[in-house]
């Protein structure tokens, strides 16, 4: 399991261009795997991988995710394959629908089956990233069009997916999904096996199975989910998200979260590894000299990988 981590996330604050540049070039100093972008409404995240991806060479990127809803299929294609073409190929494209509350109340656009919307958007932006001339007539998405970018490959893509539904489209028309606030008994009883037979089924590689969470190498374990009850408590009000506590048996993010020192962290990711997820992208938090910590031992565990 290659182990990567978030850059630019800015929970506390946002970042500028020049310090998520240095969080690049301190990920790929201390061997991470990766550097991966969200998207929180503050510098964009392909253009920031972009930049990134510049500055520090050979560093892996991704998108964890973008929202579709606001980008046409024709856009987005465009725009991966200019990073794509611009980094050498480095960009594995995360993307996912969002939530109703981001989608209708910040973008104003209606929050219209979100699975259709995401079956029919593949279908599209596939194709479109292979350089395919598409002729797309769907109920929700009207795609007619072509891509020619000199140099660009086409990137992995992966689907946000947490319902069965949607792990079975990520199965069938994505590379794999990338999941948040999924602990390990999700990953290894419902993402692995829904999205493995989906791929199976439509005759695809292995999907990857992306895992993002907040991680911390710490003495203060419980000071470190006291952390992440405080920040991300309301992830208990999302109704999916909700509904993976229940499923992973817990009461919210704190108990999700990766904490503890560096034996039991290594221990918990190892859980991951072989619940069958392929990556975790870590998202380090708390005080300098913790985050310092977590990417140090992050990096000294992914060059044993």
């Amino acid at each position: 399991m290659r182990i990567s981590t978030n850059v630019g996330i800015g929970i506390d604050r946002p970042r500028t261009i020049a310090e998520i540049v240095e969080e690049a070039r301190r990920a790929a100093d201390l061997g991470l795997g990766g550097a991966w972008w969200a998207e929180r409404h503050t510098a964009d995240a392909l253009t920031s991988a972009t930049v990134a991806g510049l500055a520090v060479p050979g560093l892996p990127l991704g998108t964890a995710v973008v929202t579709t809803y606001p980008r046409h299929p024709l856009a987005l294609a465009s725009q991966a394959l200019t990073v794509q073409a611009a980094t050498g190929n480095r960009l594995t494209l995360g993307i996912g629908p969002g939530h109703k509350h981001q989608v209708e109340t910040a973008l104003g656009m209606d929050y219209d089956r979100p699975a259709q919307h995401s079956r029919e958007y593949l279908s599209a932006l596939v194709p479109l990233l292979h350089g395919e001339q598409v002729e797309f007539d769907g109920e929700i998405h009207h795609v007619s069009g072509q891509i020619r970018t000199p140099g660009a490959r086409p990137p992995s893509v992966l689907l946000a997916a947490l319902g069965p539904v949607m792990l079975r489209t990520a199965g069938e028309l994505a590379d794999g999904t990338v999941t948040v606030w999924t602990g390990v008994r999700t990953v290894a009883e419902h993402v692995v096996p829904l999205i493995t037979a989906s791929a199976e089924s439509a005759g695809r590689p292995a999907p990857k199975v992306v895992v993002n969470l907040p991680i911390a190498v710490t003495d203060d374990p419980d000071g470190a989910r006291s952390w992440i009850a405080e920040h991300f408590g309301a992830s208990r009000r999302v109704p999916r998200y909700r509904a993976l506590f229940e499923r992973e048996g817990v009461g919210g993010a704190e108990d999700i979260a990766v904490v503890g020192d560096e034996r039991q962290v290594e221990k918990g990711l190892r859980r991951f590894a072989d619940a069958g997820a392929t990556e975790f992208i870590a998202v380090p938090f708390g005080p300098e000299e913790q985050i310092t910590r977590t990417l140090t031992a992050l990096g000294a565990l992914n060059r044993t990988e």
